[in-house]
């Protein structure tokens, strides 16, 4: 890996790479030089992302236009191009590689430890959105076609268990049948998308907590991170994922299902602060379909999780056997909470977006 390191124009001499971080898709290391000097090297995952250049001028293109707003190395993620000028380099195996600059003096956090962490992500992606608003989004390349297409999902969850391929169907029944008693909302957001009604946008699609940079010293929010999903979108779907990630009082693979729930305090928390930061740039409908994309965010989520059970665990990695039936376990009680709560979730939009 360092010999492929040598392809880049690093600080010094590199000293050390260790595995960092907690993604699922790409190899993630963090290299130290005796300059000193830090960076984040990263083995990109070709069999998620099967459109290498694309993604990466996906990738140059945002974090060009994002460095023109804002010209603080700590705000915008520093991609720093090969030898050859390209935003990536190509090993003699056919791996491919980038190297961004290290956000120094930064934290990232799986749970929030206070509704004020949950409040600085959506300042971070509420200004992500904001920066973007005169982005021609449709100049990106789909890096994963139909990603929060959720009518698409619950195709590909169909074709999964008629399948049956791993010969889990009997262990999921119940799984399956929440799924389907939800799939008349599937199509919700994307009619509106199809009949114009809503805005394509650049959106973010992984808006987890973990992809926000808080400053080690004040918390506040610094920089949004992994960019691979940033590609046309609905604002509701970035908002959603935040919510059915950041909002749930449980871990996303929680086992006792008594212990998950939408925590309204949280919720209001991103609500309140994603709104100040973009809520101007939205339009009335956008702002009303939030509470909507974080319930069909969260369905979507628990039949990906429950599709790739089905198939016998090819996309994300496990830990168990049954680790990915959890996780939709996991979205599938949520959304039933959001239900119970689905009044309180609009009147919280509805209030903020008066503020």
């Amino acid at each position: 890996m360092l010999k492929v390191l040598r392809h880049f124009p690093v600080d010094g001499e590199p000293l050390s790479s260790v595995r960092y971080g907690s993604g699922h898709i790409n190899q993630t290391y963090l290299v130290t030089t005796n300059a000193p000097h830090l960076y984040i090297f990263q083995r990109i995952n070709q069999r998620v992302f099967t459109d290498i250049p694309a993604l990466m001028r996906n990738i140059h293109a945002v974090t060009q236009y994002l460095t023109s707003k804002d010209p603080d190395p700590r705000h915008v993620l520093t991609l720093l191009p090969a030898e050859d000028g390209r935003p990536y380099y190509t090993d003699d195996e056919g791996e491919c590689w980038r190297l961004y600059e290290f956000v120094t003096g930064g934290i990232t956090l799986d749970r929030a430890e206070s509704p004020d962490d949950f409040y600085q992500s959506a300042i971070a992606f509420g200004g992500f959105q904001t920066m973007l608003a005169d982005f021609a989004a449709e100049t990106l390349h789909e890096t994963i076609p139909h990603f929060h297409d959720t009518p698409a999902r619950f195709r590909a969850f169909h074709a999964a268990v008629s399948a049956d391929a791993a010969g889990r169907r009997r262990l999921a029944e119940r799984e399956i049948a929440i799924a389907l008693e939800h799939e008349h909302e599937a199509a919700f957001l994307m009619n509106l998308l199809a009949s114009g009604e809503l805005p394509l946008r650049v959106t973010h699609n992984d808006t987890k907590l973990n992809n926000v940079i808080l400053d080690a010293h004040d918390r506040k929010a610094l920089c949004v991170i992994d960019l691979d999903t940033v590609m046309p979108g609905l604002v509701a779907n970035d908002f959603g994922d935040s919510i059915r990630f950041g909002a749930n009082t449980a871990a996303e693979d929680e086992t006792d299902l008594g212990k998950v729930s939408l925590s309204l305090p949280l919720y209001e928390a991103y609500a309140r602060g994603f709104l100040e930061m973009c809520g101007s740039r939205l339009t009335e409908l956008e702002i009303a379909t939030l509470p909507m994309g974080a319930k069909l965010m969260t369905l979507e989520n628990g039949v990906r999780f429950l599709t790739d059970y089905l198939q016998g665990d090819p996309y994300y990695a496990v830990a168990r056997p049954d680790h990915n039936l959890d996780r939709a376990r996991t979205q599938f009680a949520l959304v039933q909470d959001m239900e119970r709560k689905w009044e309180r979730m609009n009147k919280i939009v509805a209030a903020h977006r008066k503020a």
